[in-house]
């Protein structure tokens, strides 16, 4: 609907002035104007004022329509200019026109200015839209949309620079820092609240930093700034007043009041052989080693830190473990379970094993550490059972009556409720009877989430199948425990059965959780039984079953028809 309309009239005529501010009344206008006859005029009322429209005669005594165009156009506004004269000839107005005039409107035919100025209206608010989606695309191309930081695409940018400038002699600093109460509040507020707590944060963040420093959301609740030309002291200070903002600053959502802490890992950029994923991982790893030693806190990254060192190798081991995981380069090997008197069932524990880029075995101790600090062990469990349940399909009844087969699983598997769903259709596909699997837990997994470990417990012996405690003595537990949960095998700790013979606290404490066990109603099994004297020693204290490289070292399992076997008990 038309309204105020602001027109500028470049005219030498105050009669004339009057009819065109007149004419766009009768099109429901309210023009409000100023006239300028000079381009003097012209120039202080362009940069004085927003106008919607400029009207222009073509002949003024000492100015133009042409000037007043150049003029329009060199002031970088888009405003609408129309030419309005008494003569003026064909070749004359198309030039005009080419000069970026709108329209041009004989002084006898002013009918037609109304329609023109609404043609010209729409069209210059069409242009405007046009150019701020680009500027909001644009924006959002380098910004995050919900906190309007730079975004992570920016900030690595960004950071290459400073590394490119470090061979020049400047020093820069890295700050990757990490909520560490974000997910709380998200789970218990929602994900508005948890928007909302993020864009409060990125707002504080703000406070700290410097102008010429980069604050940048990097995904989630991970922010990332780049202090330009700082040494290492000052960038310490900075991140110690950005965790003392954090941790003063209370987010309030819905009448609940929360505390807030983060996370920082600090990395120098200071050296002309690092790269943009060095110090990313750097910084990344060096936040995890702040959040391990007690969270709200900094942690220098420093290439001689023995930690730090062994972080950076588990996060390397990641995506080689993704990979291997899309080739199928894991491998099944089994080791014998044997009881300890001559009666008694022989069971199987199935082992996981890497086969790594030059054919070399690669032993479990090197890749699942990283595995459990990533959250890959639930991918890599579902992997042992698929193949595992596969191998034992594949060999029909010829696994032996009686036996049960062993597969170890992670904490993080326990938590990860699809899980008995697969193991369920798993049986099903395969058609394996579930009283020959097991299912391995170690003590200090089912302690750390109790109330979801029974619920598992509970789900895969409901299915048939059996379950072990296993490294028990390793999480210094209360006994008390194994009338809570109901496992049917308990499994000692090594630690315990290595050193018993030399250790008279070993050997008690493994008789100790030998006789518990009983009384439980647990079969028991020793760990690395590494000696006959050792398995001499398990057979007087009265160990049901005994596991180790003096029974049986592991030995590959093959998951095609026919061309392996498990070893029998002999």
């Amino acid at each position: 609907m038309p309204g105020v309309l602001r027109v500028l009239l470049v005219e030498d005529s105050e009669d004339d002035a009057a009819l065109l501010v007149h004419e766009p009344r009768k099109g429901g206008y309210r023009p409000q104007s100023q006239r300028v006859d000079s381009a003097v005029d012209l120039a202080e009322a362009l940069a004085q004022d927003n106008w919607d429209l400029v009207i222009t005669d073509h002949n003024l005594p000492a100015f133009s329509s042409a000037a007043a165009l150049g003029m329009v156009k060199d002031s970088g506004l888009d405003i609408p200019t129309i030419i309005v004269s008494g003569s003026i000839g064909e070749d004359v107005a198309v030039a005009a026109m080419k000069e970026g005039a709108h329209d041009y409107i004989m002084k006898d035919n002013l009918a037609r200015l109304v329609p023109a100025v609404d043609r010209e209206l729409r069209e210059a608010e069409n242009r405007r839209a046009h150019r701020q989606a680009e500027a909001t695309l644009l924006h959002l191309a380098f910004h995050d949309a919900l906190t309007g930081l730079v975004n992570r695409h920016e900030f690595e940018t960004r950071v290459q620079r400073a590394l490119d400038s470090t061979r020049d002699g400047y020093r820069h600093a890295l700050l990757y820092l990490d909520l560490d109460q974000f997910k709380i509040i998200n789970d218990t507020c929602g994900h508005t609240a948890g928007d909302g707590l993020l864009s409060q944060i990125a707002t504080l963040l703000r406070g700290p930093v410097r102008d010429i420093d980069t604050l940048a959301r990097l995904g989630g609740d991970e922010f990332g700034v780049l202090l330009q030309g700082c040494s290492l002291e000052h960038a310490l200070q900075v991140a110690k007043r950005v965790l003392k903002t954090i941790r003063d600053f209370r987010f309030t959502w819905q009448h609940k009041t929360f505390s807030v802490g983060a996370s920082i890992g600090l990395v120098m950029l200071d050296e002309p052989s690092q790269t943009l994923s060095d110090v990313l991982r750097d910084a990344d790893i060096a936040c995890y080693a702040a959040k391990d030693n007690g969270r709200n806190r900094v942690h220098v990254y420093r290439s001689d830190d023995d930690g730090l060192r062994r972080r950076r190798g588990e996060m390397e081991w990641i995506a080689r473990l993704h990979q291997a995981l899309e080739d199928d380069r894991f491998e099944l090997h089994c080791q014998r379970i044997v009881p300890l008197e001559r009666h008694g069932r022989s069971h199987q524990e199935f082992l996981v094993r890497l086969r790594g880029d030059d054919g070399r075995l690669i032993p479990p101790g090197a890749f699942i550490p990283a595995a459990e600090r990533y959250n890959l062990m639930p991918a890599l469990d579902r992997w042992v059972v698929e193949h595992a349940f596969t191998h034992l399909a594949e060999r029909g009844g010829r696994c032996g009556n009686g036996d049960v087969f062993f597969i170890n699983l992670s904490g993080a598997t326990l938590s990860d409720e699809p899980f008995t769903a697969l193991v369920t259709e798993q049986l099903r596909l395969h058609g394996l009877a579930p009283a020959t699997i097991g299912f391995e837990i170690t003590e200090t997994a089912v302690i750390a989430n109790l109330a979801r470990a029974l619920d598992f417990i509970h789900e895969v012996k409901a299915l048939g199948c059996y379950v072990a405690l296993d490294d028990f003595g390793s999480g210094l537990s209360s006994f008390s425990y194994l009338k809570a949960i109901p496992a049917d095998y308990l499994k000692i700790d090594g630690t315990f059965i290595r050193g018993m013979l030399e250790d008279p606290m070993d050997e008690a404490i493994v008789d100790a959780i030998n006789r518990i066990g009983h009384v439980a109603g647990l079969t028991t099994i020793a760990e690395y039984v590494e000696s006959e004297a050792l398995r001499r020693r398990l057979i007087a204290i009265g160990v049901d079953y005994a596991q180790g490289f003096a029974i049986q070292r592991p030995v590959p399992v093959l998951t095609t028809a026919g061309s392996s076997a498990f070893p029998r008990a002999g």
